[in-house]
């Protein structure tokens, strides 16, 4: 039997960022990923690298350029004719930039001395881990520490069954070769507005069937509601209160039932995808008597140190409670090696950014206007739009807004939310001075470079007083 300071389980963000720091720390440790790629070779970096995070946002950088050069190129004086999508090729250079950084994930486990093993895990009583092997064979493992990072998969519905050509979830459209004419997306929340998006910019119809009344819940209404706006003009149909009731294969179309407020109703679609969220993956991961408990949701039960149930044993990332971001559980993974290493730190998860990489972008940290109200406690808000930005205006991108939500009686900040052209290089900086307790002032006086887009998020803070220079 093979014995380790630690072994991961999982070798997405939250596990191999947990594997590589306990390295780091010196404790020996090892990893056991099943993940296999379309070629059937084994592949490290999990959902995100292989089929999410990354080729989504590779997608959604190609189609932007192709429309940004189809349309807009001319209002800043550059002709450009015939500019044409090859959809194939797009989807090639996606599959190139995968696997850069998943072999990238193998070599720096390899270079940290972290021992891998291809295949599946199984956890058992005692800390005790069966290994299989792709070809089949079973090695028993052992270690002082386990940390389950297994992950998460899409979230499949009755009505809609895969077909994975005609109904597809969301590792399938990342694969179209070509635009379908009619594009039916399931679901208008983050993962099938940034599919939405792609297929949409690529010459598809898409329309998004959404089951819940409001938009982008999560999101500060003020900013959904910019979004929206935004996204209706791009040409992207949203239908709210639009319940899936079922589907149905003609020929190389779907018609998929749905219940609105005006009744029953059904539509023709080339294409159908599901994108109603993500659910843990642990599928044949514990023992009986692995100790580990799942809650009601099938999401791993920790506590505030992700630690489980059963001792020595951890788990992070997707398959825990709190947002299905990989930052947060590359934040996690970290936190635990370090833990077992005897370091005291915490996630601080008040403060996860969330972003939708749209065209805008969309990014948040902290309270929404709404989350403010409800507790019932003095605030203000400070809004500047990226119209008045000159950065924005010379860019020619200047849809959107930024807002800064902060405390009456103290200034602290209390969320900041964005919609505009790089919403998401820019959410980095909300979190930083939150993170520092910062005010709205102490924004205010801090020198940020012009012309900035970033100069948007100081007039936002400056907004909350009134003493926004631009507006």
């Amino acid at each position: 039997m093979a014995n380790y300071d630690v072994i991961v389980i999982g070798a997405g963000p939250a596990g191999y960022h947990a594997a590589i720091r306990a390295a780091q720390l010196g404790l020996k440790t090892a990893v056991v990923e099943k993940w296999l790629n379309k070629e059937g070779a084994p592949a490290y970096g999990g959902t995100c690298l292989n089929v999410g995070c990354i080729p989504s946002k590779a997608l959604l950088e190609a189609s932007h350029k192709f429309v940004d050069a189809r349309d807009n190129y001319g209002e800043i004086g550059i002709r450009i004719s015939a500019v044409e999508a090859d959809i194939p090729a797009i989807v090639a250079k996606k599959d190139e930039v995968v696997a850069n950084l998943t072999n990238g994930v193998a070599g720096l486990l390899k270079s940290n001395g972290v021992t891998a093993y291809e295949g599946s895990a199984k956890l058992h009583t005692g800390r005790q881990v069966t290994f299989t092997a792709h070809e089949g064979n079973t090695q028993e493992l052992s270690a002082e520490n386990i940390i389950i990072a297994s992950g998460s998969v899409p979230v499949e519905i009755p009505p809609c069954p895969m077909t994975g050509d005609l109904i597809v979830d969301s590792t399938g459209a990342l694969d179209f070769q070509s635009a379908p004419s009619r594009l039916g997306v399931i679901g208008a929340g983050i993962i099938g507005l940034e599919l939405g998006s792609v297929w949409s910019r690529l010459g598809s119809e898409v329309v998004l069937l959404e089951a819940l009344e409001g938009f982008l819940p999560a999101a500060d209404k003020q900013i959904a509601k910019e979004a929206a706006k935004q996204f209706r003009r791009q040409g992207l149909e949203i239908r709210l209160c639009a319940r899936v009731t079922g589907t149905e294969i003609n020929a190389s179309k779907v018609t998929v039932s749905y219940s609105d407020a005006e009744g029953d109703k059904s539509e023709d679609f080339d294409k159908i995808i599901v994108a109603v969220g993500r659910r843990p993956y642990t599928e044949e991961l514990l023992a009986a008597d692995s100790g580990v408990i799942l809650d009601e949701r099938g999401f791993i039960f920790v506590n505030e140190i992700c630690l489980t149930d059963a001792p020595g044993v951890y788990a992070v990332g997707d398959a825990v409670r709190g947002p299905m971001l990989a930052h947060k559980g590359i934040e996690e993974g970290i936190m635990v090696a370090e833990r077992i290493a005897g370091q005291m730190p915490v996630v601080n998860y008040d403060l996860v950014p969330s972003v939708v990489y749209t065209h805008p972008e969309i990014a948040w940290v902290g309270m929404t206007e709404e989350d403010a109200k409800a507790t019932g406690e003095d605030y203000q808000v400070g809004t500047f739009p990226m119209a008045a930005s000159g950065r924005a205006m010379a860019n020619n991108e200047t849809a959107g807004m930024v807002k800064v939500v902060a405390d009456s009686a103290t200034d602290r900040i209390l969320g900041v939310h964005i919609i505009g052209h790089q919403a998401s290089e820019m959410i980095a900086e909300a979190v930083i001075a939150m993170e520092f307790g910062a005010s709205a002032e102490d924004i205010g006086l801090t020198m940020f470079a012009h012309p900035t887009l970033s100069e948007t998020i100081k007039e936002a803070a400056l907004s909350v007083d009134n003493e926004a220079i631009h507006i």
